[in-house]
């Protein structure tokens, strides 16, 4: 499946969830196994020589792809949730949204220092979730290997905030449109 095919897979609604936004929809590319397997195959491929020993991350779409690919690469599964959401010991890191803030959290024991950890995401626009998730990461003293995404939406910079790492992005936008 080329980038192309890859892209028809990804449906564009427009004025969602508010006027002016062009909300880039994964579910029809989940609902497509072959554009599904191809998003999982690319990550695999790209960081396999990488050394990857964790997988995190941030609920809930990220988890989507997340999962298999932290079997994949036989490497552990870490979530990242809400306040709340997980029942042991957590670590937080609260940020700033356009209109707002918002905390993530991870458990304490998720990651050690021998951890090479991939932080997977379906979308990446401003780069705050993934920042906060780098962040988490940081906090445990792990080493991040890279940061994966399905979509990037270049006109909103997020790749700025991560110019540290090594992010793939398999389909991106330049604008809106």
């Amino acid at each position: 499946m080329n980038d192309m095919e890859l892209r028809r897979c990804i449906r564009s609604i427009p004025n969602f969830p508010k006027p002016g936004i062009m909300f880039r929809d994964i579910t029809t590319l989940l609902a497509e196994p072959v554009a599904f397997r191809e998003v999982i195959d690319r990550f695999a491929t790209y960081f396999l020589d990488r050394g990857v020993t964790a997988i995190v991350a941030a609920e809930a779409r990220g988890f989507i792809f997340a999962a298999p690919l932290a079997l994949q690469l036989n490497a552990k599964f870490v979530p990242v949730r809400k306040p709340g959401k997980l029942p042991f010991e957590t670590q937080a890191f609260s940020y700033e949204l356009e209109y707002g803030s918002d905390t993530l959290h991870m458990h304490v024991d998720a990651l050690t220092s021998s951890d090479r950890v991939l932080i997977v995401d379906d979308l990446l626009a401003t780069g705050g979730t993934m920042l906060a998730c780098v962040n988490l990461v940081e906090q445990l003293q792990a080493t991040i290997a890279g940061c994966a995404f399905v979509i990037e939406l270049d006109f909103l910079k997020g790749r700025e905030k991560l110019s540290r790492y090594d992010v793939l992005s398999l389909v991106r936008y330049a604008d809106e449109t």
